[in-house]
């Protein structure tokens, strides 16, 4: 055993080869002498527990490169998002558009305006050039950014419900990921929650008969994420903001996802739009950015001023306040929605929603070969229609038509769907499709660049 202890080479002298002194000055000298030291130990470990060297003993050069090239590689990893699911919370959500990438850039790379008035020279709010933007497309008196929209019910509730009553539907009482519940955020709020109603049917007389002096808010939570059918009785924002008016309790609405347009014309699922309840005189709403938006992670409120106001006072806004990269980000992809006719080719995420499944049917008969001639031996491939969903956490429900490339074990060797899905998982660019009904599914609808998936699954 000694014998082998004493073939270990010394740290200093690998240092001195050339390899070693290429990576040093890829990689530093420091984290290249770590990585050399950890690997010494581990051989001592393996020549102690099985008196034998590492299969990399041979070739400690190749072994160091291996390491440093992991440990270097960024943990926010590029993927092939072929799940279905285009607004994926695993998979980061909505892709930013050219211009929101450029604003990034160049916010990131320079002194801006964060928190500066140029005019006065003094001290601005940075939520100020953003707010002047949404009260534009929305028609809201002002605006409030923080950084995700639980975030934004959060600071709702506390800053307008402290020690009081939330009057809420039994049947908008959701759960979303993360185990984010509505009653929970209240209770972190500081204000009690008083449902009413039952789950499937709630009525305008329901809230009339919670509201006592001690109610601070009514409040509407959008079931983007679930559908109930059949016996219901739901009242719209329109209604309770009247009610609301005659009582003198402000009305909140958690839209959740939350979109600037209408996507019905897109032939997508509609959804409620933020200038819609603002018109309908609903005093606050909140929505996400990172969801039908097509922007960054950001937490939307939009709304009358004084409200607006007590939000942007309480101490829990600078704890939920974005950063000047949120806020760039935000703001370009904003400002697409002045030319709302030209979203389809600006904005990724509803160029992804709708696209055509017929445009798809190509695609699929380009890739089927060269996979068939790599994957064929041991899986079935075929080309299948299938049904993406625009979001696992927004309307997962609303099926889109696409197209998939289908694989199937051709014999009976379990976990060997398993194994591929891993295996891709392993990729230089990961490529991460679905399983289900016994057959890993490509669904086509995400994928932009086929020449380096095709490298990615063929080479």
């Amino acid at each position: 055993m000694s014998t082998l202890y004493s073939q270990l080479p010394a740290i200093d002298r690998l240092l001195r080869t050339p390899a070693l002194q290429t990576l040093s000055a890829q990689y530093g000298a420091t984290l290249l002498t770590r990585t050399l030291r950890e690997m010494q130990q581990e051989a001592r470990d393996l020549i102690r527990q099985q008196q034998q060297f590492p299969a990399w003993h041979a070739d400690w050069p190749l072994e160091a490169a291996t390491r440093l090239a992991q440990r270097s590689r960024s943990a926010l990893r590029p993927v092939f998002n072929l799940t279905g699911t285009v607004l994926h919370t695993n998979l980061g959500r909505a892709l930013l558009a050219e211009p929101a990438i450029a604003a990034v850039t160049q916010t990131a790379r320079q002194a801006v305006t964060l928190e500066y008035a140029l005019d006065e020279a003094e001290r601005g709010h940075r939520d100020r050039a953003l707010a002047a933007l949404l009260c534009e497309l929305t028609g809201a008196e002002d605006a409030c950014i923080v950084n995700n929209n639980a975030a934004a019910v959060l600071l709702m509730l506390a800053a307008l419900a402290p020690d009081r009553e939330v009057v809420v539907s039994r049947g908008e009482l959701v759960e979303i990921g993360g185990a984010f519940r509505i009653p929970d955020v209240m209770r972190q709020a500081g204000c009690r929650l008083h449902e009413v109603g039952t789950t499937n049917r709630t009525h305008l007389k329901d809230y009339r008969g919670a509201v006592n002096e001690q109610t601070a808010l009514l409040m509407k939570v959008h079931t983007s994420n679930y559908q109930i059918q059949g016996f219901t009785k739901a009242v719209d924002e329109a209604e309770l903001a009247a009610l609301g008016e005659e009582l003198g309790v402000p009305v909140i609405s958690d839209l959740g996802s939350g979109s600037l347009i209408d996507l019905s014309q897109y032939g997508l699922p509609a959804e409620p739009m933020p200038q819609q309840l603002i018109a309908s005189g609903v005093s606050l709403v909140s929505f996400s950015g990172d969801k039908l938006l097509g922007g960054p992670q950001a937490g939307i409120i939009v709304g009358k001023k004084a409200l607006i106001a007590r939000l942007q006072q309480h101490p829990l806004k600078r704890a939920l306040r974005v950063d000047k990269l949120t806020l760039a980000a935000l703001e370009a992809t904003l400002q697409l929605y002045r030319q709302p006719e030209r979203l389809c080719d600006s904005l990724p995420t509803l160029r992804l929603l709708t696209r055509d499944r017929a445009a798809l049917l190509p695609l699929a008969e380009r890739l089927l070969p060269p996979l068939q001639a790599k994957w064929g031996d041991a899986f079935s491939l075929a080309i299948a229609p299938c049904f993406s969903q625009i979001g696992s956490g927004s309307l997962p429900v609303d099926r889109l038509p696409s197209y998939a490339i289908t694989f199937t074990p051709k014999a009976e060797r379990g976990g060997g769907l398993d194994a591929l899905a891993q295996r891709w998982r392993q990729l230089e660019v990961p490529v991460i499709g679905r399983l289900q009904e016994g057959r890993l599914w490509l669904d086509l609808r995400c994928l932009d660049d086929e020449s380096l998936f095709l490298r990615m699954l063929t080479s």
